[in-house]
């Protein structure tokens, strides 16, 4: 965990970002179209990595207002392919041990995700369903590992559920619209609004691993703690009788084709 979160921080010193690369990640779902869709930084991020920020993270003039290791929403998505460390952990012998014990015969990487939510200003992650963004046809073939890398509490953001939630089918989809045309993509749909009451907080400690099926809701709450909740993340799918559905946002690319999580 420390050497993940070690490895970042050296990768967020680096980093080198363009104005125009200056993009607010959101999860609502207006604010998504405009400020995901409208931003080819985003939707060609798939087999890169690249940075993206909380709100209110920059001046008038696009120059940092906090400390540039606070200024950060995630960085993806692609982190398991070309950072050797990310690497080691998407392919560790627990992970394929994981996938193996749930029968997965032929999972592949789609994509992976290193989350800030940084203490005071780490946003609120709104209801929502990954296969909304991850389609596949059958459903239920996406799956998210999410790995604590500091405690994850109910203080500083952990996800929440809605046990059983798996079952219902999705909601909305999010989908590349055709090309020339703007924003870049476009949701099928709209999220319900969920009774609160059937959140279920799901704290965990650092290092531990929480199982995400595709078509569960889950949340996260805005981090108004003095504590950062670090997490590495990422989803893979099982490719076997499986399509990936050519209107999702990301896709393979023949620079980074989806990697096989098994390596031997």
């Amino acid at each position: 965990c420390d050497e993940l979160r070690q490895r970042m921080a050296e990768i967020v010193d680096r980093m080198d970002v363009p104005d125009h690369c200056r993009t607010t990640f959101s999860t609502y779902h207006d604010e998504q179209l405009k400020k995901q869709g409208n931003a080819d930084y985003f939707i060609t991020s798939g087999d890169k990595i690249r940075f993206f920020f909380e709100k209110g993270v920059f001046d008038d003039k696009g120059e940092f207002i906090v400390p540039k290791q606070q200024s950060l929403n995630k960085v993806g998505h692609a982190l398991h392919a070309y950072e050797a460390l990310y690497k080691k952990v998407t392919h560790s012998p627990k992970v394929q041990g994981i996938a193996k014990k749930l029968g997965l015969v032929n999972p592949v990487i789609l994509q992976s995700m290193y989350i800030f939510k940084q203490p005071g200003i780490g946003g609120e992650v709104t209801p929502h369903q990954d296969a909304t963004f991850l389609y596949t046809e059958p459903l239920g073939r996406v799956m998210g590992l999410w790995i604590a890398l500091e405690d994850a509490t109910v203080n500083n953001g952990c996800l929440w559920f809605i046990p059983g939630s798996q079952s219902s089918g999705i909601s909305r989809r999010m989908v590349r619209t055709p090309k020339g045309s703007f924003p870049l993509t476009d949701f099928i749909g709209r999220e319900p609004t969920y009774d609160e009451d059937k959140f279920v907080a799901a704290p965990v400690k650092k290092g531990g691993v929480v199982l995400i099926h595709g078509e569960v809701v889950h949340r996260s709450a805005e981090n108004t703690s003095e504590d950062s909740r670090h997490v590495y993340t990422f989803h893979i799918m099982e490719a076997l009788d499986t399509r990936w559905s050519p209107d999702n946002w990301l896709q393979p690319t023949e620079e980074l084709p989806f990697p096989p999580l098994y390596t031997k």
